[in-house]
């Protein structure tokens, strides 16, 4: 046993870094170290099936920690995506390729199988390589983050549901367990709540950690053991529990005593799944494996595709979406051994299925980059779309710029029924802006032609919000050339900025995170205990210091050493500053 545990440490703190660093993520890491240690591989671990059932508590705890994330205000505010892109996603995949398996010969269960174990993708995958291409902000990857948490919340029923449908022909009293098991489901849904608040309240009072994490694993296991005794799946329980605890006080606590353990037992799942591929069937299947690896990407792709573009996308959009959503994920897996340990699918169906999935995710990073070049090359080589027409009259506000920020100064322009003339750069952003009803024109405000169209001329004043620095420059000397008088107010990203927007003559302009800084700063002196008068005392005479020194500082921000000095210099005169405020407070003045 200790060998055994010692080879999958090996395999895991080997293989995984490696495959994390190349960006292909840490679940195909552990595939192919199962791969490598298994039966097909050296055979240094050969008793499969006992470490497939003994890892399986990973995946009950990892439904259990989605369930803690799933708080209902937060699936509340997402349900258009969630159920609506979500649902339409993965039911359309599943009909379609559950249509192609009947076609190919599969009977209607396995069909259902095959169907809903491709529709689903890697959440840990798309995540996190979203996250490393700072993709998670922008529409498509919203988007995948609700289709994915829909994804997650129907494997529950799946996995559910997969023991009564392989039961249907065989038990006759099929229907009474399905309602026993739904009324006990029931009952676990009014009733657990409270007494797991009760539970976890006594155990914290208690004060021993370990006693915590016990009863965490307690309420897991209990759960799962009740709900395989009344014929549903150990997933299904635990992700219940999960849930009703998303709303307590505990639930970080919970999830951070149980990370480790979730951890360590689904990539020990991810292990066996990969000691259980048959690599001898790769070369039985020929160039047939990387024919349905890349058959099951182009069909889900087109149906996302088309799902996106149902829900209002625009083509670039709904592309990006299919992409990050087009590979399998690590539920496949689950529902495929499932499906073979129940008789749903024959065995060699199963390891079939197990290396395509395989294969659409260590294809995932290679379509990304494609992708990439792909859009890099169109970008070149297309044909600049032309901008907008604007034909209304001359505003009082034209605002360069609609992201956040000038949307923000739009809106209270608008409640204050002041006119303005939006522009933004981006064509993508436009159409995204006017999905929600605002007016907004698609042009490049560095150009003559488009100040003139817009009437800048007649506005009071313009607000250049745009957020890359050299752009907002550029806008800025447009702005410039074209009315060397126009006002402007200008966004700053930094003090840089700031500098280089003082050198154009702006002399209005808001600094990025500077006044939420310093409303928070206030915020903390509050909750120190700090008269809430003396605090906003004392953050004003820091914004009064800083506005003083921004303008000195000015004068030598090309003399990297004087900045410096000019640093030190105002740190020793703001603590003089708060020292003599101090000093007053101690000894007032007569009188």
């Amino acid at each position: 046993m200790l060998g055994q545990i010692a080879v999958f440490l090996i395999a895991a703190v080997v293989v995984v870094p490696v495959f994390h660093r190349l960006g292909f993520g840490s679940v195909l890491g552990y595939l192919v170290a199962g791969m490598a240690i298994g039966p097909w591989g050296l055979a240094l671990v050969t008793d499969v099936e006992a470490i497939v059932h003994a890892s399986e508590l990973g995946v009950v705890l990892l439904l259990f920690v989605i369930g803690l994330e799933l708080q209902p205000s937060r699936l509340w505010a997402l349900r258009k995506t969630v159920f609506g892109l979500g649902a339409t996603q993965v039911g359309a995949t599943t009909a379609v390729i559950g249509l192609l398996a009947w076609i190919a010969g599969a009977g209607p269960l396995a069909a259902f199988v095959i169907g809903i174990g491709l529709a689903l993708s890697s959440t840990a995958f798309v995540l996190q390589t979203l996250a490393e291409r700072r993709e998670l902000p922008a529409r498509h990857g919203r988007e995948a983050f609700a289709v994915l948490l829909f994804q997650d919340i129907a494997v529950i029923p799946v996995l559910a549901a997969l023991p009564l449908l392989a039961g249907v022909d065989s038990q006759a009293g099929a229907w009474t367990g399905a309602l026993r098991a739904g009324a006990v489901l029931a009952l676990v849904v009014v009733a657990a709540r409270p007494l797991l608040r009760v539970l976890f309240r006594a155990v914290a009072r208690i004060g021993v950690r370990e006693i915590f994490t016990a009863a965490a694993l307690l309420v897991v296991v209990g759960l799962a053991w009740l709900m395989t005794r009344v014929g549903l799946s150990a997933s299904l329980g635990a992700f219940i529990g999960g849930v009703l605890l998303a709303d307590s006080e505990f639930r970080h606590a919970i999830e951070a005593d149980l990370e480790p353990f979730k951890g360590l037992l689904l990539g020990l799942f991810f292990i066996a799944v990969g000691m259980s591929v048959n690599l001898g069937l790769v070369a039985t299947l020929g160039w047939l494996l990387p024919g349905l690896a890349l058959g099951a990407l182009l069909t889900k792709g087109v149906i996302v595709y088309g799902a996106g573009r149902l829900g209002g996308d625009t083509p670039g959009t709904a592309a990006r979406l299919a992409i990050a959503l087009a590979a399998g994920g690590e539920f496949a897996f689950v529902i495929f051994a499932a499906g073979a340990a129940l008789g749903l699918l024959d065995p060699r169906t199963g390891q079939t299925l197990t290396l395509v999935v395989t294969a659409t995710m260590m294809l995932a990073p290679f379509v990304f980059l494609g992708a990439d070049r792909w859009r890099a090359y169109w970008t070149e080589h297309r044909a600049e779309p032309e901008f907008d027409r604007i034909d209304e009259p001359g505003n009082p506000v034209v605002i360069v710029g609609f992201s956040r920020f000038g949307q923000i100064i739009a809106r209270v322009l608008r409640m204050r029924a002041i006119a303005f003339t939006a522009l933004d750069a981006s064509a993508e952003q436009v159409d995204f802006v006017r999905g929600f009803g605002s007016k907004v024109y698609y042009g490049d405000a560095t150009r003559a032609e488009l100040l003139r169209a817009a009437r800048v001329h007649e506005a009071k004043l313009v607000v250049v919000a745009v957020g890359d620095i050299e752009k907002s420059l550029a806008v800025v000397d447009a702005l410039r050339r074209y009315d060397p008088r126009l006002p402007l107010y200008a966004r700053a990203r930094n003090r840089q900025h700031c500098f280089r927007l003082m050198d154009r003559g702006v002399q209005v302009f808001q600094r990025d995170t500077y006044l939420s800084g310093l409303a928070m700063a206030g915020e903390v002196l509050r909750g120190l205990g700090i008269d809430a008068e003396e605090a906003e005392r004392s953050v004003a005479r820091f914004r009064a210091h800083d506005e003083t020194l921004l303008a000195r500082q000015h004068a030598v921000y090309n003399d990297e050493a004087a900045l410096r000095q000019s640093a030190r210099e105002a740190a020793e005169e703001l603590a003089r500053i708060f020292e003599d405020d101090a000093a007053q407070v101690a000894s007032p003045p007569s009188g």
